[in-house]
């Protein structure tokens, strides 16, 4: 099987990155812009990975490593206010908690 090309891999890359991206600036629910940062996190460790096989590195897999460990640490977190969150106000629309805030 041959091996993905290079510039493939960063055009998969892009496009998941600019799909998490327009979902993070269109959407409004909590839990979707947690899940579109994922997708922009995944998307920027794709682009190591793919760095790091091109010139034959591992570092690119060092920090994919790096970049799960902060996506999980940021949905531990994210998941954890947006509960409190809920139990306040019971929504997580940002737009109609920011008009609560005054």
């Amino acid at each position: 099987m041959a091996p993905i090309p290079f510039e493939h891999a960063l055009v998969l890359a892009s496009v998941l990155f600019v799909l998490g991206l327009v979902a993070l600036l269109i959407r409004r629910n909590l839990i979707v812009m947690l899940m579109s940062v994922e997708i922009m996190l995944n998307a920027a460790g794709l682009a190591f990975i793919a760095a790091g096989s091109r010139w034959g590195q591992p570092d690119g897999q060092v920090m994919f490593l790096l970049i799960l460990t902060l996506a999980a640490a940021e949905v531990g977190v994210g998941l954890g206010l947006g509960l409190q969150v809920y139990r306040r106000h019971k929504t997580l629309d940002v737009d109609r908690l920011s008009e609560m805030q005054g």
